[in-house]
């Protein structure tokens, strides 16, 4: 897995790539969360776009994410998850615990 960050009016959006499976991708965007909460920003959407497949390790790590930056006052969404990883998050019932939109736009539009 690869990401990148970029800033849309006020809010960090992370665009991951690949393969989310944990291990070492996890601490690289846990590490991430951390310096973005240490810069006050913490207003995140996650983009699934280019994201292939997902595992549970994956799905912890997203967790852990939503995790650190609740507890620091912010909130992580996600957006344009494949129909998929859409599929995988209702099976796990993760629909519940994340705010899910199809677009990028959308889930910055919704922390207004």
């Amino acid at each position: 897995m690869k990401f990148k960050s970029r800033e849309s009016k006020g809010v960090t959006i992370i665009e991951l790539t690949g393969n989310v499976m944990g291990g070492p991708d996890a601490t690289s965007l846990n590490d991430q969360l951390h310096k973005l909460i240490d810069d006050n920003k913490k207003k995140v959407v996650v983009d699934l776009d280019e994201v292939k497949f997902i595992n549970s390790s994956g799905l912890g790590m997203l967790i852990g994410g939503l995790t650190t930056l609740r507890n620091s006052g912010g909130e992580l969404k996600l957006a344009r998850a494949s129909k998929k990883i859409e599929d995988l998050l209702k099976m796990t019932k993760l629909t519940t615990v994340f705010d899910i939109h199809k677009t990028v736009n959308e889930a910055v539009a919704a922390f207004k």
